[in-house]
């Protein structure tokens, strides 16, 4: 018995390592793709992350959410969807910070960024009654619908300003030029599709490795189907998202590594929740946990958010720092409510009464600096403009 526990717990590590491996590179050709296809349509890298690489990186979330419903777990599927959007928000772009700080791009805070906080509020108030329905996951699907129609068309419509401003300079220049290696993939549009689409196939085989191993360890600890969706696979199927964010960010895509994130959660509310829910007719119950807990921490990371990006329109190396910190303090609760451990009650305490606060108060502060320096470069401009 021993022996053939230790033989299926070295299988699901070596599912681990495999899928590991298989996420790398597909986020190293997804990214590769993607890029190419920007710079061949003359459309923002911000965009392609919004987008196209954000639909690909999320559709673990949906396979495994839609397959956690047919089974009748829907703590799986909610926990999933939920978790994963943490996650993106913490974890990916903290780490991707830490790697090289992140600039915003001011579209991304006018529309993509208060578009996720909107969603992320629907979502807490559809659930109030333990369940979205139909109808709900109907009006998120919706959300996503008008978020791609909107940064397709506003994207074109910047290109062709931008167009028009060179032409009317004398400047020849592309608009969004990509680098030489981005240039030569973007001559042939089958071949990017083609690097694309073997992306997308690495990413789902990575994590489906990865997430049977994680799960059948979780599983056999004991540990129950809402944690192991809102971490377990939650980590799993966020990790091609980690992959093509970390990736992007060394290539030098920043643009393309924050849309991703953003446009991810977008497209975990809207179709790995709201389409999950239509498929199943009879909607997806959401325990009472997700609604007290998890959704307004999912909820509390997407809004804090938009002062970060809003007052050096950058999320800084000691942001991303702060970010992984928080998660990491989200996951120890999560595993102390999971075990019912002793530390668990001083844990919250401290969370409540003193790390917390300690953190709003810092984050109010480098907000109400950078807002007061922003104000004294626009006074200094106004004055320098005026003598």
């Amino acid at each position: 018995m021993v022996r053939t526990l230790l033989l299926m717990d070295a299988l699901d590590i070596g599912r681990i390592v495999a899928g590991l491996v298989l996420l790398v590179l597909g986020g190293e050709f997804l990214v590769r793709g993607a890029s190419a296809l920007a710079g061949r349509f003359g459309i923002s890298s911000l965009v392609i992350g919004l987008t196209v690489v954000s639909a690909a990186t999320s559709a673990p979330e949906f396979a495994v959410s839609v397959g956690a419903v047919l089974r009748d777990e829907p703590g799986l599927a909610v926990g999933n969807a939920v978790g994963s959007n943490i996650i993106n928000v913490l974890l990916i772009l903290g780490l991707s910070a830490l790697v090289v700080p992140l600039a915003v791009k001011r579209r991304l805070i006018r529309f993509d960024l208060p578009l996720m906080v909107v969603l992320s509020v629907l979502l807490l108030l559809v659930s109030l009654d333990g369940r979205i329905s139909a109808v709900d996951g109907l009006i998120l699907f919706f959300g996503v619908v008008v978020h791609t129609i909107m940064s397709v068309v506003i994207s074109r419509r910047d290109a062709k300003t931008a167009v028009n401003a060179r032409e009317g300079t004398g400047d020849s220049a592309t608009v969004d030029p990509a680098d030489e290696e981005g240039a030569a993939l973007g001559a042939s549009v089958s071949r990017s599709l083609f690097f694309v689409l073997l992306g997308v196939a690495l990413l789902v085989a990575g994590v489906t490795l990865l997430v049977e191993g994680a799960v059948n360890i979780a599983t056999t600890l004991g540990v129950s189907s809402l944690v192991v969706g809102l971490t377990v696979v939650a980590v799993g199927t966020s990790l091609p998202e980690l992959a093509t964010s970390i990736i992007a960010v060394r290539r030098g895509e920043r643009d393309l590594a924050v849309g991703n994130v953003v446009g991810s959660n977008i497209f975990n509310i809207g179709v790995v929740l709201g389409l999950t829910a239509l498929i199943s007719l009879e909607g997806i119950p959401v325990s009472g946990a997700a609604v007290a807990f998890d959704i307004p921490v999912m909820l509390a990371a997407a809004v804090a958010l938009l002062p970060i990006a809003f007052t050096g329109f950058a999320v800084a190396r000691w942001e991303g720092g702060l970010f992984v910190v928080l998660y990491a303090a989200y996951t120890g609760y999560l595993v102390l409510a999971a075990t019912a451990h002793d530390a668990l009650e001083g844990f919250t305490v401290a969370m409540a009464w003193f790390v917390l606060p300690l953190i709003a108060l810092t984050l109010i502060s480098f907000t109400a600096y950078e807002i007061g320096l922003r104000k004294g470069r626009r006074d200094l401009d106004q004055t320098t403009t005026s003598t």
